[in-house]
């Protein structure tokens, strides 16, 4: 039996698992869950999935989740 992981990996290093898939440039929260748009406000911490990269091992196969931190003057983009 092989187990599925899914880890997001933060800019400065840390990693975390979260349960579910993510996609190319869509955007999170601090948790790694996706953020619906149009943004509520520009004032939040809001991460974009730069990368996917896959490991595999005997039993796991690891899909990292490589994020970078949206900028403020990107995030008024998609605001209401």
């Amino acid at each position: 039996m092989i187990y599925k992981l899914n880890v997001i990996v933060y800019p400065e290093g840390d990693t975390r698992e979260i349960d579910h898939a993510l996609h190319i440039n869509e955007m999170v929260d601090l948790n790694g869950n996706p953020l619906p748009l149009p943004l509520p406000t520009a004032r939040m911490i809001v991460y974009r999935v730069q990368k996917i990269s896959t490991a595999n091992t005997r039993n796991e196969e690891i899909r990292n989740y490589h994020l970078e931190q949206v900028r403020a003057d990107e995030l008024e983009e998609f605001v209401r």
